[in-house]
């Protein structure tokens, strides 16, 4: 058996560098590794707790929202009496459509003329208040039930 290959020539403190230089390579791939396991089990963390959440059927319920003073308080009911739209003190609403009721809740804010609603399955949209008397929301005409 041949004994281990010195390099013949090289100073003791030549040699080293070699193998510092791979140390501290080493070094920083470690502290990558590191960085890299750090976020993979922050990222993990948080899709846990945002999973483990729970998760409501009704978002808006968790808030309460603000009581509000406006004008257009009330029920509001399209022209053929389809749709009826009962915007609540409290700044929740109920709309009814036909026989069913309550076929859409959440809650509501005004703010001059413009409504914006939130219904508690996530679904958003708003309308304008064209007058005391009128509200255009979806494409729709609903007028203050008396």
């Amino acid at each position: 058996m041949l004994p281990p290959r010195r390099d013949v020539g090289a100073s003791p403190k030549a040699r080293r560098q070699p193998r510092a230089a791979v140390q501290r390579s080493e070094e920083l791939a470690m502290q990558e590794l590191r960085l890299l396991a750090l976020s993979l089990v922050a990222g993990t963390t948080l899709m846990a707790i945002e999973e483990a959440r729970p998760q409501s059927t009704e978002p808006s319920m968790t808030r309460t929202p603000p009581a509000q003073s406006h004008p257009y308080v009330g029920i509001w009911v399209t022209n053929d009496g389809h749709i009826r739209h009962q915007l609540l003190p409290d700044g929740r609403y109920d709309e009814s459509r036909g026989s069913r009721k309550s076929a859409y809740r959440g809650r509501y804010e005004v703010r001059g003329k413009h409504i914006d609603y939130w219904d508690d399955t996530g679904f958003t949209a708003d309308g304008e208040f064209v007058d005391e008397n009128t509200l255009h929301h979806g494409g729709m005409v609903f007028r203050r039930a008396p």
